[in-house]
């Protein structure tokens, strides 16, 4: 582990920690699950699982921060990835929070109260100034997410992979 990344405290149902090694199992079949990723191009492999993986462990050598695994706190039971990482959106790079919460547990709140931690992360301890989420139109759900820690919709555009995406964006903190 990377001493310099740090990780939003618990909150009252969740923990959060990097992503390592022997979250792989769990990483790649939340990632290979197909209700999870209805909204990207495909499910992902379990190699590309393992990609997801390194590419957050060198965000959080870069950055000191990525997507973190999220677990209920009274049982350690996986739950799902969320976190921060940087987006570029119509060639300005931004920080997005995401999440993934398994498709078993969705529906219970899980992905709102880990992205309003990840949110005032980002606010309190990175200084991060605007904060977004890039999500598909069809993805209601999490739209309902953004909406409800502050991120209101912003405007559409075009993802990395060529498909339209929803902005939905927030100030954290004053211009600086």
């Amino acid at each position: 582990m990377i001493a310099a990344t740090r990780f939003p405290p618990p909150t009252e149902r969740l923990t959060f920690s990097q992503i390592v090694e022997g979250d792989l199992d769990d990483l790649a079949a939340l990632l290979a699950d197909p209700e999870v990723m209805r909204y990207y191009p495909r499910p992902k492999t379990r190699e590309e699982a393992r990609g997801w993986l390194e590419w957050n462990r060198g965000l959080y050598a870069e950055r000191g921060f990525g997507l973190w695994t999220v677990r209920l706190t009274a049982t350690g039971e996986y739950l799902g990835d969320c976190g921060l990482t940087p987006q570029l959106v119509e060639g300005v790079t931004e920080i997005e929070v995401g999440y993934h919460v398994r498709a078993d547990r969705q529906g219970r709140g899980y992905a709102t109260e880990a992205a309003a931690a990840c949110r005032d992360h980002a606010r309190e301890v990175l200084g991060v100034s605007r904060l977004i989420a890039l999500i598909h139109p069809d993805n209601l759900p999490s739209q309902r997410v953004a909406e409800k820690i502050g991120l209101g919709f912003e405007r559409t555009a075009v993802s990395r992979s060529g498909l339209p995406v929803r902005v939905h964006a927030a100030r954290l903190r004053p211009a600086g």
